[in-house]
């Protein structure tokens, strides 16, 4: 979820992080015709949510825009230690991940660009939170790259939490949670050049109000994935490669698992079609010990450079046409089609007053829709949307 805001999808870095998904997805006929709810398998809240006005759906407090950077987002109860041997909390080591990561990035994307700078803003929460959003636009080789983090505060209303946890028998008061997490997405300017999203979060539930004592709940999401505009086979053998050397390191059923998720995900019902070529994506991961997630979590974030800037380097000066770039456009259409109308990072950020720009950074600054357009069978273009309807194993290992 690009969200999170990003975070399924790349958009909305601070809301994503609230929605669940289920490793079977039904049909896209049935998807089709579910109602675009973010946090719902099947949702059965479509009348009620329009009695619900934006600020009751999800308790978050409005940013604050900040004039510099703090050493945390966190509030002092999950603080880096005490000083006292004890180990800092998973909330803790996970904001100092994101955090890390996207200083590696945003540095690494700088030296590609060779004068593109990021823009940052950063934001808080009265209540605790807050985050930081870069943005590089219009740079020598990307039109437009953001990276953002975010850590958030709120509570839940009892609907979404029923829809979260998929449970429509649950009966809880309002749910405090917690969620934090690192999103991106780069657009290059050369269509031989591919997009790249990336996401990774973490998230928490305390026990509702009127039920002390539960358990809290807590899960990891993610995952990188790989959206070129023409078929290079050794750019994706070497993306899924590096995809699948970080997930061989903690469980070799990782990669399939996760390849395979991430096909069914980012599919756009309407076209019957994956918005790209895929790579690894998992969400509600908490049947594994939390120590090993954080440690995958962190091993996949730290892929990203290695799996994508070498393409960069590869593509960004390939010479083009302007039929290469009409085709780039029209694939950053379909970009844009599953980020606004599926992607449930996106929709939920910005049904619950989202902070806008980090909600859609994800998307280019230009696209193409062109009535009836399809590729002549057999061309480069064709191929790669024969590849985006009929998923392939890239690496042979099925």
């Amino acid at each position: 979820m690009q969200a999170l805001g990003v975070i399924s999808s790349p958009a909305a870095a601070s809301f994503a992080l609230t929605t669940r998904q289920s490793s079977v997805l039904p049909p896209l006929s049935h998807r089709i015709s579910q109602p675009c709810f973010p946090l719902g398998r099947g949702s059965p809240l479509v009348a009620r949510r329009k009695l619900v006005t934006r600020s009751q759906a999800v308790a978050v407090e409005k940013e604050v825009p900040e004039s510099e950077r703090p050493e945390t987002f966190l509030r002092e109860a999950d603080g880096a230690g005490d000083g006292s041997g004890h180990q800092p909390s998973v909330r803790a080591r996970f904001e100092k991940m994101i955090r890390e990561t996207q200083d590696a990035v945003c540095a690494a994307v700088e030296a590609a660009d060779g004068g593109g700078t990021f823009k940052e803003d950063v934001w808080s929460r009265p209540g605790g939170g807050g985050g930081i959003t870069r943005v590089l636009q219009d740079g020598a080789v990307w039109e437009k790259a953001g990276v953002n983090v975010s850590v958030v505060y709120g509570v839940m209303p009892p609907e979404a939490y029923r829809a979260a946890r998929a449970d429509a028998d649950a009966k809880p008061g309002p749910v405090p949670f917690f969620a934090a997490g690192i999103s991106s997405v780069m657009h290059p300017k050369n269509p031989f050049a591919p997009t790249l999203h990336f996401n990774y979060r973490y998230f928490e539930t305390d026990a509702p109000k009127d039920a002390p004592g539960a358990p809290r709940q807590w899960w990891f999401g993610g995952g990188t994935d790989f959206t070129p505009a023409y078929i290079f086979e050794e750019d994706v053998v070497h993306f899924h490669s590096i995809q699948k050397q970080a997930c061989d390191k903690f469980d070799p059923s990782f990669y399939p698992r996760f390849k395979k998720w991430c096909d069914d995900y980012f599919v756009i019902p309407h076209r019957g079609e994956r918005r790209g070529l895929g790579g690894i994506f998992f969400d509600d991961l908490n049947d594994y010990d939390q120590e090993m997630l954080l440690g995958f979590s962190t091993e996949c974030a730290k892929s990203v450079i290695p799996a994508y800037l070498p393409i960069i380097e590869r593509r960004k000066d390939t010479p083009f046409t302007d039929q290469h770039k009409d085709w780039q456009q029209l694939r950053r259409g379909r970009y844009i089609e599953f980020n606004l109308v599926y992607d449930r990072g996106t929709t939920f950020g910005l049904k619950t007053g989202g902070r806008i720009e980090s909600i859609l950074v994800s998307l280019p600054l230009t696209a193409r829709w062109e009535y009836n357009h399809k590729p002549e069978e057999g061309s480069e273009e064709w191929k790669l949307l024969d590849a985006c309807i009929n998923p392939k194993d890239w690496l042979g290992i099925n």
